[in-house]
Order: structure tokens, then sequence, then C-alpha cells
């Protein structure tokens, strides 16, 4: 009896692999190779005639330089600014993600509105709150900030929904009949309960909006509104300057890898608790 068992437990292991190949392939073709593709760009120090960097497909030949150079200046150089501006416009958009924007508008409609005779302008002039139409377009922070909200607000709203869809319903039954109010439901149950799907809700929401550069091309347009996007792709941009775009993107990479990697480790400890 026991060798009918185990050729089932073995076609059961040559089953689970062959099911997911076809997501190894795509993890394989459209992760892994281009972001091997990137690094080779980014660890290059070779240029060809027209001042574009030549990828390094050995790791042996890698060289360092323009990456040790793109962290010096982020840290403490001209990029430095770059990085706190796109840390602040993207904790002010989630700070105002839940309660402002519709996620139905389309960014165009954003400079139909803000432009000099839009309907932002022509209202003040009713109202008599400004007797000049206001450039709202020419490089203000809190222009891009609202577009980033409504470019990233079902980032937002999408895993949130389902967090709270997903509570169990005894909790909160228990919650009542011991008592508690609403606000100390939500402070005590209903908070705790939804704190993964807040992390989750963060995650997608910051990790998009790192390199998010269009936005603020379509909304501002001016260097004192730039972010690390804008950097990657004036670099790209620029002949000569592939390189330090690689370089950028890697650190973006880095930068992103630290909080989603605090996530994955909150959710398995929660997991194994439970």
């Amino acid at each position: 009896m026991a060798e009918p068992r185990s050729g089932h437990d073995r076609a059961t292991r040559r089953l689970w692999p062959a099911l997911a190949l076809p997501g190894t392939f795509w993890l394989v073709a459209l992760f892994l190779v281009p972001f091997y593709a990137v690094m080779a760009v980014a660890f290059s120090g070779n240029i060809n005639i027209f001042g574009e960097p030549i990828p390094a497909w050995n790791p042996l030949d890698w060289q360092f330089a323009t990456f040790r150079q793109v962290i010096s200046e982020s840290v403490s150089g001209p990029y430095q600014a770059v990085w706190i501006r796109t840390a602040t416009y993207t904790a002010w958009a989630l700070l105002i993600a839940p309660f402002w924007i519709s996620y139905m508008m389309r960014m165009l409609a954003w400079v139909n509105l803000l432009q000099d005779d839009g309907l932002v302008n022509d209202t003040l002039k009713t109202l008599g709150l400004g007797g000049v139409a206001v450039d709202w377009l020419d490089g203000r922070g809190f222009v891009v900030v609202l577009g980033l909200v409504y470019g990233y607000v079902p980032y937002m709203i999408l895993p949130l929904f389902a967090g709270l869809d997903r509570l169990p319903a005894h909790a909160l039954e228990a919650a009542r009949d011991l008592g508690a109010g609403r606000l100390d439901t939500f402070r005590r149950v209903t908070l705790p309960l939804s704190l993964p799907a807040m992390a989750a809700s963060v995650l997608l929401t910051c990790l998009p909006m790192l390199g998010d550069y269009f936005t603020v091309d379509l909304l501002s347009g001016s260097p004192r509104t730039a972010m690390v996007g804008n950097l990657i792709n004036n670099s790209v941009l620029t002949p000569g300057q592939t390189g330090q775009a690689g370089a950028f993107v890697l650190l973006v990479l880095v930068v992103s890898l630290v909080p989603m990697l605090l996530y994955i480790r909150s959710v398995r400890s929660d997991g194994l608790a439970s």
C-alpha cells in the first residue's frame, strides 16, 4: 500500500513546479533580465563615440564610480534636495489622498482647470479673491502634490477596501457585546486589524510615486519641483548620462526594498503569531 502513495507524492512534487513554470518564466523575462541590463549600464565604465555607455555584461568588468558619485551627490550634494522633495511630496499626497480627489478624474483635466483662463482663476475672479490670473502651472509644489493625489488614489483605496471588507464580523460584535462604543471599537479592534491593509496601501502608493516624472512635467515642468523620476528621465534623454540614469534606478530600488521587506516581515510575524 505504500508504493501508490509514494508515486502520488512524486507526481505532486512534479506538478507544482510545472504550474509555477509560466510565472517563473514571466518573472525572469520581464524583471530579472531588464534588471540585469540596468545594472550592466549603470556599472559600465565605457562609452561609444556617441557618448552612450557600452553595457558591461560581465560582472567582472563592472565599475562603480558613477554609482558612488550618485550616492555621494544624493546624500550631501545637489541631488539631496530632490530626494527630500520627493519624500515630502509623497508624504503630503498620502495625507490628502483619502479625503480629496476623485479617482474618476483625468490628469489633463487639471491642466484645463489650472491654466490662466481655467475654471479656478475664473472662480477666484468671480468671488473677488484675485484680480490677476494666478499661474498655477509655473512650478508650485502644491499643484504637483494635487496631481500625485489624483493619480495614485486608487492604489490607496483598493487595498484599504479589501482589508476592511475582510475584517472578522465576530470581533466587532464581541466588542459591542462587551460595551465598547464606536470609537473604542475602532481604536481597539478595527484599527489594529486593518494595519496590514494600511501598510499595503502606503507601499502601493509610495513605490510608483518614487519613479513618477510625468506628473511633474505636466503640472509644473520647473526644476524647483523636480523629483527623482525627473532626474532619471533627464539622464536618459541626455547623451552620455544613461549610466547615471541606471545608477538612480538602482538607488530607487534599494530605497523601495527597505519598506517592502519590513512589510513582508511584519505580515509573516502576524501570520506566525496567529
